[in-house]
């Protein structure tokens, strides 16, 4: 199934796309989908470790624009977009 990772925040950072797909074989949940971005940008940005934190403080919300948690199951192939925390003092 293709999972496209739509991107916003500092994240837009890993692509000059405003989007990153994956294809996954088999249903996965939030947390295997961010380990699936670790190893893309392991891979592309040579194991950038501020964009590593990006991911592993990052929110996921589904197609219907609803806050998912880890355990949320991606069943098929659908949007997901991660959303980073934003600075503020």
């Amino acid at each position: 199934m293709k999972i496209m990772l739509e991107l916003f925040g500092a994240s837009r950072d890993f692509s000059n796309k405003d989007f990153l797909e994956f294809n996954i074989d088999k249903i996965i949940e939030i947390k295997d989908l961010r380990k699936e971005i670790i190893i893309y940008l392991d891979k592309n940005f040579k194991g950038n470790e501020n964009f590593k934190k990006i991911v592993n403080s990052s929110s996921f919300c589904s197609e219907d624009n609803n806050i998912i948690n880890d355990n949320y199951k991606i069943l098929k192939g659908q949007k997901i977009g991660i959303i980073p925390p934003i600075g503020g003092g």
